[in-house]
C-alpha cells in the first residue's frame, strides 16, 4: 500500500509547564498541510522482520533509529507484526517543526494495523503513536486538533480558515529539539489559546504566540527575518512551526503566497 504522510503546522504554541517525567506540558493547534508530504510503500513479506529503505533526503541518523523502524518494532512487540516492506521517499524536511518523521512513524502504525487485520481501535492506534513522538498521535486523525498534554491528548477544532493560503519557508538553518526546549522559559498564559483563536485573525499577529520564537530567534535572527518577510508580503498571520526551523504565513491571496514561498492550500 501507498500512503502520503502528510506534514503539519502549529498555530499557536505555549509551553505551559515542565512536567515531573521530564516532559514538558503544552496547549498547540495542530493543522495538516497536505500538500508537502513523504511518501511511504509498506508492504507484507514472506520473510520475518523488516526491510527498510530511505530515499529522497537523507535522514540525520543512522537506519536502525529510523523513526519507521521504531514504529515497526513497537506493532511488533505489542501485536506480534512481522515482515514487512518500508520504502520511505523523504520529502518533508527533518529538524523543521513540521512533524514528518512523526508523521512517518503513524503511517506506519496505520499500515500495520491495515495489513495485519488488527482491527484497532482510535484511542489504540492513539496510544501507539503517542509512544513514539510528542505530536505523533495527531497523525492518526490528520485533522484540525486543539493538542495538550505532551501533543497527544486532542480535541478537534473549528477554525476560520476557508481560502486562505499557506506559504512555507524552510531556511538552510536546523534547530534541534533539544536546543528549542533548552531556550523556552513555561509560563500559563492569561487567556488560553482556544479563546485567543476564537477571535478574528487580524488579532492573532498580536495574541496567538508560539513560546519557542523569542530564544530560537535570539540564536538564529535570520528566522526572524523570514517572519518579516511573511507579515511585509501581506501575510495575515505568521509564525514559526513548531521548535523551528520552519516558518508559515497565512495569505489572503495565491499570488501573493507563490512570491514569497511555495504554497500549499489548506484543505477544508
Amino acid at each position: 500500500m501507498k500512503i502520503r504522510a502528510n506534514c503539519k503546522i502549529n498555530l499557536g504554541l505555549d509551553v505551559l509547564r515542565r512536567r515531573t517525567d521530564g516532559y514538558h506540558e503544552l496547549e498547540t493547534v495542530m493543522l495538516p498541510v497536505r500538500g508537502l508530504y513523504d511518501e511511504l510503500e509498506i508492504e507484507r513479506t514472506a520473510e520475518k522482520g523488516v526491510r527498510f529503505e530511505n530515499r529522497g533526503l537523507a535522514v540525520d541518523c543512522p537506519t536502525e533509529e529510523n523513526i519507521c523502524l521504531r514504529a515497526f518494532r513497537l506493532m511488533h512487540d505489542r501485536y506480534g507484526v512481522d515482515g514487512l516492506r518500508i520504502l520511505l521517499d523523504k520529502r518533508v524536511p527533518f529538524g523543521a517543526g513540521l512533524g514528518g518523521g512523526s508523521a512517518d512513524a503513524t503511517a506506519v502504525v496505520l499500515a500495520a494495523n491495515e495489513l495485519f487485520g488488527l482491527r484497532l481501535s482510535e484511542a489504540e492506534l492513539i496510544d501507539c503513536a503517542a509512544a513514539l513522538g510528542s505530536d505523533t498521535a495527531f497523525f492518526v486523525r490528520n485533522t484540525p486538533q486543539l493538542c495538550t498534554g505532551r501533543g497527544e491528548r486532542m480535541e478537534p477544532i473549528d477554525l476560520p480558515l476557508e481560502g486562505l493560503w499557506i506559504a512555507l519557508v524552510k531556511p538552510d538553518v536546523r534547530v534541534s529539539t533539544r536546543e528549542a526546549y533548552a531556550g523556552v522559559r513555561p509560563q500559563l498564559p492569561a487567556t488560553p489559546l482556544r479563546e485567543r483563536l476564537a477571535r478574528p485573525i487580524a488579532e492573532w499577529q498580536n495574541t496567538v504566540g508560539n513560546d519557542f520564537e523569542p530564544s530560537v530567534f535570539a540564536a538564529y535572527p535570520e528566522l526572524a527575518a523570514v517572519k518579516a518577510a511573511l507579515l511585509d508580503a501581506g501575510a495575515r498571520y505568521a509564525a514559526m512551526s513548531g521548535s523551528g526551523s520552519t516558518l508559515f504565513g497565512l495569505f489572503d491571496d495565491e499570488a501573493a503566497a507563490r512570491r514569497i514561498a511555495t504554497p500549499f492550500r489548506y484543505p477544508l
